[in-house]
């Protein structure tokens, strides 16, 4: 019998995120730029007689356990495709917020792709297991590679781009956001104006590039963040109590409720991460640096 494969993988912060109009599908065209952070979740893949998953975490109880979840779609998925049934059992330890703005679903459904591929000894091609990656969701192929990219399309079409190391601190609030119901939020907000064609800035790309913190703080954007506060104002208030606290810059994390800030050092980190615990603007903090690399199976033990 195959030994169980466990692999690990990445959060995301969207650096920058420009939102196009509504297509006719229903998406928007996106600008995104990804960083993967070393906040991660681990997916175990085991063998069994059927598909089953179970969690732990702080959040686990949000996590969805039947096909509602993206680690089960994925297997699903390259089952089907491979001509093989889903016999597996996949197993969640969940430390990215849930429901967050930080790919919390979107790292589970790349990490148990790959430990279903592992599991079962398929041997995918990468560039099918990208293509099943955005099947199921626009941050999944992201979520798979890690490091830093520019998205376009709905944000599943990758390119990879240069980034130096950076220092975050993320506040965790109480509840998640729907996605969805952001993005229906931006489209109100934005009814009878023009919508430009995203793009991802020059000066932001430089910086990212840099590794300069100031300068990446100076251009950090998101489309989506008057739309995560039009539906959850009390964010402003975490918001404004990172930026008192030294942070370089504060901004929603994705479509939200996480927000990110950019810090100067692992020290501005831990004092910033104090500073909006004690302000009872969030749930709790965590403190990661970036990129990270993307999903990677991890040794047997």
């Amino acid at each position: 019998m195959s030994r169980p494969v466990t692999v690990r993988v990445p959060a995301k912060v969207n650096v920058r995120l420009a939102v196009g109009a509504a297509r006719p599908d229903g998406f928007h065209d996106l600008a995104n730029v990804f960083l993967a952070v070393s906040l991660y979740d681990e997916v175990t893949a085991a063998p069994a007689d059927g598909l089953t998953v179970t969690c732990e975490g702080p959040d686990a109880d949000q996590v969805p356990l039947d096909r509602g979840n993206l680690a089960a779609r994925a297997a699903e998925i390259l089952a089907k495709r491979s001509g093989i049934l889903p016999a597996v059992h996949l197993h969640i330890d969940k430390r990215i917020p849930v429901a967050g703005g930080m790919a919390g679903g979107s790292a589970d459904g790349a990490a148990a792709l790959l430990a279903c591929d592992a599991l079962w000894g398929l041997d995918t091609p990468r560039a099918e297991l990208l293509d099943i990656c955005a099947e199921l969701g626009s941050d999944v192929p992201f979520s798979l590679v890690g490091g830093a990219a520019l998205g376009t399309g709905r944000g599943e079409i990758l390119t990879p781009v240069p980034a130096g190391t950076f220092h975050w601190v993320f506040a965790v609030a109480d509840g998640g956001l729907s996605t969805p119901a952001v993005f229906r939020e931006f489209d109100r907000l934005a009814e009878g104006r023009d919508i430009p064609a995203p793009e991802a800035s020059p000066a932001l790309l430089d910086a990212l590039a840099s590794g300069d913190p100031d300068a990446l703080a100076a251009t950090l954007a998101n489309d989506l963040q008057p739309a995560a506060l039009s539906l959850r104002p009390r964010l402003a208030d975490t918001l404004a109590a990172g930026r008192r606290a030294g942070a370089l810059a504060g901004l929603v994390s994705g479509s939200g409720p996480t927000t990110a800030f950019l810090v100067r050092d692992a020290e501005s980190a831990a004092r910033v991460a104090a500073a909006l615990e004690a302000s009872g603007t969030c749930r709790t903090t965590r403190v990661a640096t970036s990129p990270a690399p993307g999903a990677t199976a991890l040794p047997e033990g």
